[in-house]
Formats: C-alpha cells, sequence, structure tokens
C-alpha cells in the first residue's frame, strides 16, 4: 500500500471512530433517568380494606404488589384480578418481596409484628396505616393515642424507614379515589426519613390524591383518629390550612 493511501485511510478510520463515539455517547445521556419513574415492589402485609384497595390503585399505576395477611389462600382472587403484576403469600414473604412495605394491620398486632420480621423490614420504607382503637386493640390504644401513632409505631417497628400514611381516609373513599371540586383529596403524611418520605409521596399520586407532608413522626398525631383531619375529605389547601399553627 502507498504510504499516501495508508495515512488517508487512516484519517477516515479516525474520523469514523469519533463519530461513532460521539453518536453513542449522545445516545447513553439522552437516556432519562428511571429512578423517579421506574415501578415500584411493594409488599402489602395486611391486604383488607385498605390494603386491597391500596394493591388495586398501585398495580392500576404500573407497580408490583406482594399480598399478604394471615390467610393468604383467601387473597388468590383478588390477586387474580389484578393481573401478572400481583403475587401471594405469608407477611415474611411480602417484607421480604417490597422495597416498599404496607402494613395495614390492627394496630394491636404491630408489637408482635414489629418483633417477627424485624429482620425482613430493617431499613426498609414501611407505610404504616394501622390506627388503634380501643374497642378492637385495648388498653394499648388508649397509651398509644396518648403518646401519637407516629411515635408508637416507631418503636413498635424498630429499624424501618416509617412514614405515616393513608391512616386519616375511609377504605371506601379510599377505593373510588373520591376528588373535591374536582381536586384529588390530600393524603397526610409524616415521616423523619426524607428519601422515605419522598417515595411516600409518589405512591400517593400514583394512586389519586395528593400527598401534604405535614412534618416528622412526633406530628403524626395532628391527623390520628379523633382530629379533624381523620376522615374529612380535604384538599391540599384545606388539609394545610387545618394544620397551621
Amino acid at each position: 500500500m502507498a504510504p499516501g493511501n495508508w495515512k488517508v485511510r487512516s484519517a477516515r478510520l479516525a474520523r469514523g471512530l469519533l463519530i461513532a463515539a460521539l453518536t453513542l455517547g449522545a445516545a447513553v445521556t439522552s437516556v432519562p433517568a428511571a429512578d423517579a419513574v421506574s415501578p415500584v415492589k411493594i409488599g402489602v402485609i395486611g391486604a383488607g380494606h385498605i390494603g386491597g384497595a391500596l394493591a388495586k390503585l398501585w398495580v392500576a399505576s404500573g407497580h408490583e404488589v406482594f399480598l399478604s395477611s394471615r390467610h393468604p389462600e383467601e387473597l388468590k382472587a383478588l390477586a387474580a384480578s389484578l393481573g401478572a403484576k400481583a403475587h401471594v403469600g405469608t407477611p415474611r414473604e411480602a417484607a421480604v418481596f417490597g422495597d416498599v412495605v404496607l402494613v395495614s394491620v390492627p394496630y394491636k398486632a404491630l408489637p408482635q409484628l414489629g418483633q417477627d420480621l424485624k429482620a425482613e423490614l430493617a431499613g426498609k420504607i414501611v407505610l404504616d396505616t394501622c390506627n388503634p382503637y380501643p374497642e378492637r386493640d385495648g388498653l394499648m390504644a388508649v397509651a398509644v393515642r396518648q403518646e401519637g401513632t407516629g411515635v408508637a409505631s416507631q418503636r413498635f417497628l424498630p429499624g424501618v424507614r416509617l412514614v405515616r400514611a393513608f391512616n386519616a381516609i375511609g377504605w371506601r373513599d379510599l377505593a373510588h379515589q373520591v376528588r373535591r371540586d374536582g381536586e384529588p383529596v390530600a393524603i397526610p403524611l409524616a415521616g423523619d426519613d426524607a428519601r422515605a418520605l419522598e417515595i411516600a409521596q409518589r405512591l400517593v399520586t400514583d394512586a389519586g390524591f395528593t400527598p401534604v407532608v405535614v412534618g416528622g413522626l412526633s406530628r403524626a398525631r395532628e391527623f390520628d383518629v379523633g382530629t379533624m383531619p381523620y376522615t374529612h375529605l380535604l384538599t391540599a389547601a384545606e388539609l394545610r390550612k387545618a394544620l397551621a399553627p
């Protein structure tokens, strides 16, 4: 090969490699970050009225759920109706499955659940919907109401990234995605972990509601049973006004 031809071919090859590299780089940088939009794996411990309603809403928005209860065989029909993104098993399996775990059980069950699944729930984002009712949960519910559910639930579920969520809305209103004057109903949230609150807000929005972060877990008492926001259907503006000092 003549020296001149070799230099021309080398120059063309270099240009080709440069163009390919620039094209590949553009393709890579144009791919959007998936973290904010990718589906979330959600374990549901206690798939009754609240847990079942949220499972339906989350599957409809593209998330994957694992339904569980003390009697998982009773959840097979619900899972089948939700399709391939729904699974059924034990609470332990749901805790292992979920990047986020929704806990919706009678409040008196929380202490034992926290002990039984301490290893499986450690470090996970946990959405706690549970409310203490003395007529069902006994004297412990009286003490929890005095202390505030945010503080008490964190003690019963040690090591989790806790967010109080979906406890202040009735299950029928939740299931039907009720609206006020065309606006989504607000769901108050409380938590001490910024990332957990961020994920909780996304899941509230994906369920068809508006998230309102009230503050840390100590402020969860402001939307506990018996408070003005509890089971009242408020818009975000109305909720913020109701909680203002």
